[in-house]
C-alpha cells in the first residue's frame, strides 16, 4: 500500500508520497509513486500514484511514451489546461483497463489504482485534482483544498485541523509530514524514503524536490518534537471531573 496527500493553496501546491509496496509481511520493496512533467516557463505537472503497483506503473510509462510518441494527439506535455490533462491520465488508465482488467478479474484481482495530478499549465491557475480507476476525477475547491490517497485515514485529523487555503507553503509542507508520520507509526504498509515537491503560484518550475530518508534530521526532529508536544498537550489536559 503507499499514502499520497496533496495540498492546494494561495500560494501553491505541496506534494508528499511514501515509496513503500509490500506484497505480505515478508515481501516489502521500495518504488517512488510521485513522477514530475516539467518544463519550466511552460508547465509543472506533478503525479502521484496508489493502488497496484503494476498497473500505476504501466499507466506512467504510457503517459510517458506519448510523450515521444509521432502523432499523439494530446500529452501532458501539449495539453492547455489541467482538465485535459487530468483526462489524458484517464485515458491512459481506461487504456490499461482495456488490456489488463479481464486477465485480473480471473486472477482474482480487482483494477485498483487511484491517481493525485496537481500543478499549473501557462497561466492558468495552479489546480489539484484525483484521477479514479474509471479515469473520471473530482477537483480540489477551498473548501477541500487537500486529497489523499492510500492509507489516509491515519494522517487526515492533522490536516483537517491546519490546512486552509491560505496556509503557507512552509507550514503545509511541516503539516503534511506530520500527517505521514502518524500514517507511518499506525501502518506497516506505508514507510520510508519520501518524496517531497514544492511548487509555488506562476513560477512554473519546482520550488523543492527533495528524497527524504530514515537518516533525514529535519524530519527526525518533527517526528520527536511532534510526539513530545503531544504528550506535553495531553498531560496539561485537566482530570476527569466526574472521576
Amino acid at each position: 500500500m503507499t499514502y499520497c496527500v496533496a495540498t492546494l493553496l494561495d500560494e501553491g501546491l505541496v506534494f508528499l508520497s511514501d515509496s513503500r509496496t509490500n506484497a505480505g509481511v515478508d515481501n516489502i520493496s521500495t518504488f517512488r509513486k510521485m513522477s514530475v512533467f516539467e518544463r519550466p516557463g511552460d508547465r509543472v505537472l506533478v503525479l502521484m500514484t496508489a493502488g497496484n503497483l503494476a498497473i500505476t506503473q504501466a499507466v506512467v510509462s504510457l503517459l510517458r511514451e506519448d510523450l515521444g510518441r509521432a502523432g499523439a494527439e494530446s500529452t501532458l506535455y501539449t495539453t492547455g489546461n489541467m482538465s485535459d490533462a487530468a483526462r489524458c491520465v484517464g485515458d491512459a488508465i481506461r487504456a490499461v483497463h482495456k488490456r489488463d482488467a479481464a486477465t485480473l478479474k480471473e486472477l482474482g484481482h480487482d483494477f485498483s489504482a487511484s491517481f493525485l495530478l496537481g500543478g499549473q499549465i501557462g497561466d492558468e491557475v495552479p489546480r489539484l485534482l484525483q484521477i479514479y480507476a474509471a479515469g473520471n476525477f473530482i477537483e480540489a475547491t477551498r473548501e477541500t483544498p487537500y486529497f489523499q490517497i492510500g492509507e489516509f485515514k491515519y494522517g487526515k485529523p492533522i490536516i483537517d485541523r491546519i490546512v486552509r487555503p491560505d496556509t503557507s507553503l512552509r507550514d503545509a509542507a511541516k503539516c503534511a509530514l506530520i500527517s505521514m508520520d502518524s500514517t507511518i507509526r499506525s501502518n506497516l504498509s506505508v514507510g520510508l524514503p519520501l518524496d517531497l515537491a514544492i511548487y509555488r503560484r506562476s513560477s512554473l518550475k519546482l520550488e523543492l524536490r527533495r528524497q527524504i530518508n530514515a537518516d533525514d534530521e529535519y524530519f527526525q526532529m518533527v517526528r520527536s518534537s511532534w510526539s513530545l508536544a503531544l504528550r506535553h498537550a495531553f498531560t496539561d489536559l485537566p482530570d476527569l471531573p466526574w472521576v
